[in-house]
């Protein structure tokens, strides 16, 4: 039985999948005024994103189902629980690059960093409760990175990063243009100098860079940045689908709205959207690592399971994770994470109560984490880190989740239909000195259920923050160009999935997202 099907024997999971479509017993439904019944009350200038492209393939397609076409067992794994199958697995990535390779039931040690080089390559397990990779040894004593000067000591660098499965790829850097007029949040076209460089169904890259008078970051969190003193090199990424250009006026339009301005003093300019490593998955496995007592915060050495590096159109689904410091840190764009569980048998650190740092990480844009399950507290069970923006997290639930913006001018980010747990943690955050508030403008938390009410977080982020339907603690406020605070019952609120919501009004069909998750 694998992750997902194995929620069917819990009800409250299902019910927390299905949305609570199915009526309302607790009165009649709410919608907000940011989007309404069905999106008719939604504008693309207006303070709340279109977060539908988030996700594989920018959601348009399912994730795909894939039959193996070679295994770690040709290669010499055993899958014993004892014999090292390091050198297997390794040669697996090597001699089938670019293909699916199964991993048998049984239990695999691996010793060494598993690094995932080229397009198309997928390890695929049987099932979570079969294949299971076990990692004596953590990332710092394969691979020594300790080198990050932290309070008093030297810390493992593997503390934020890292991963016993590790994908890495790198995007393509030809300039195709510079964009050489101002565009306004919401629009979409941009004036550019090359035109004749694209054609209609090209998916392009726009890059921004801060100034030395850092309006980029004064822009990202609507002219409250807080102290940026140590802020440094912030840049934004987008990536959009031509739909039109014109010579004449050298104009290129593109399928969805521009997520913020675009200012020439930012250098504005346009790339390919393609990565040197696409459509790789890590799927139905496990990660088993030892059940050593947490030491706490900048102790961690790396016993985590998998990191994506720059990697576009990739996923992670299907997945178990016990006893590790850091689970899964997903970079780049496009890539979705599905059907994560994690749990721990570690004894948890007595000042933070947790068995871990960072749960799953997002670091990066318009990537997707959906239907996940925290059995385990981390410091930060979900982080969104330097340029995250346009991600979605939905339909999961934890303890007592803390939705850690870890500064650095990220935003623009959703958190919809989760079952936070308690309550107590949800801003919980962290990240260095000085870097800005910890969340920027225009992150959106809708539907959130805790088991108490939650306040607006005042001077963690900027006013430009959109919090929908939460158990409130204090009133309503909902300025248009101030705070949002629209205290609407969780189980009131219509839409209960805006994510979905949000794609089904676009794509007109089922969403992809919700095709193969848990039956309701």
């Amino acid at each position: 039985m694998n992750v997902l099907a194995s929620v069917r024997v819990m009800p409250s999971f299902c019910l927390l999948l299905a949305g609570l479509a199915h009526g309302d017993p607790a009165g009649e439904a709410e919608t907000s005024r940011l989007w309404g019944k069905d999106g008719e009350k939604w504008r693309p200038a207006g303070r709340l994103p279109d977060f539908s492209y988030a996700g594989y393939h920018r959601g348009e397609r399912p994730l795909p189902r894939l039959r193996p076409e070679a295994s770690v067992g040709d290669f010499g794994a055993v899958g014993d629980g004892r014999t090292d199958d390091t050198a297997a697995f390794k040669r697996a990535l090597t001699e089938a690059a670019g293909k699916v390779i199964a991993i048998p039931a049984g239990r695999y040690v691996i010793t060494g960093i598993l690094e995932i080089q080229h397009s198309g390559t997928v390890l695929q397990g049987e099932g979570p409760d079969k294949s299971v990779i076990l990692a004596p040894k953590p990332l710092e004593k394969i691979r020594s990175n300790r080198s990050a000067k932290t309070n008093s000591w030297l810390a493992s660098k593997y503390s934020w990063c890292g991963g016993i499965i590790w994908a890495t790829g790198l995007w393509e850097d030809k300039l195709l243009a510079k964009v050489t007029a101002t565009a306004r949040r919401g629009e979409s076209s941009l004036v550019v100098d090359k035109p004749a460089s694209f054609q209609v169904g090209d998916e392009v890259r726009l890059i921004l860079n801060d100034d030395a008078k850092h309006t980029l970051v004064h822009h990202l969190y609507a002219g409250d940045p807080g102290d940026i003193t140590n802020l440094k090199d912030v840049k934004e990424t987008w990536i959009a689908r031509v739909v039109k250009v014109d010579l004449g006026k050298r104009e290129i339009a593109f399928d969805r709205s521009l997520r913020t301005d675009v200012r020439p003093e930012w250098k504005p300019e346009l790339y390919p959207a393609r990565s040197s490593v696409e459509e790789v998955g890590i799927e139905h496995l496990a990660f088993e690592f030892p059940a050593t007592p947490y030491g706490g915060h900048f102790t961690e050495l790396g016993n985590n399971a998998i990191e994506f590096k720059d990697i576009r159109n990739g996923w992670v689904r299907d997945i178990k994770v016990h006893n590790a410091d850091s689970g899964v840190f997903i970079g780049g764009a496009n890539s979705t994470v599905t059907g994560v569980v994690l749990t721990s048998a570690r004894k948890p650190n007595p000042l933070r109560t947790s068995t871990g740092h960072h749960g799953i990480s997002l670091k990066g844009t318009d990537l997707l984490l959906a239907h996940f399950d925290f059995r385990t507290k981390f410091i930060h069970d979900i982080t969104m880190v330097r340029r995250s923006a346009g991600n979605a997290v939905h339909s999961g639930r934890g303890i007592d989740l803390a939705f850690d913006h870890h500064k650095y001018a990220n935003h623009a980010n959703l958190f919809t239909d989760i079952d936070a747990g308690v309550g107590t943690n949800i801003f919980h955050s962290g990240g260095g000195a000085k870097l800005g508030r910890n969340c920027g403008a225009w992150s959106t938390w809708w539907n959130i259920r805790t088991q108490r009410p939650v306040r607006f977080p005042a001077r963690w982020a900027p006013e430009m923050i959109n919090i929908i339907g939460v158990r409130p603690k204090g009133k309503s406020q909902t300025a248009l160009d101030g705070r949002w605070y629209e205290g609407i019952e969780p189980a009131k609120l219509r839409p209960q999935n805006l994510y979905e919501a949000q794609l089904k009004r676009r794509l007109g069909a089922m969403p992809p997202s919700r095709q193969g998750a848990a039956p309701r």
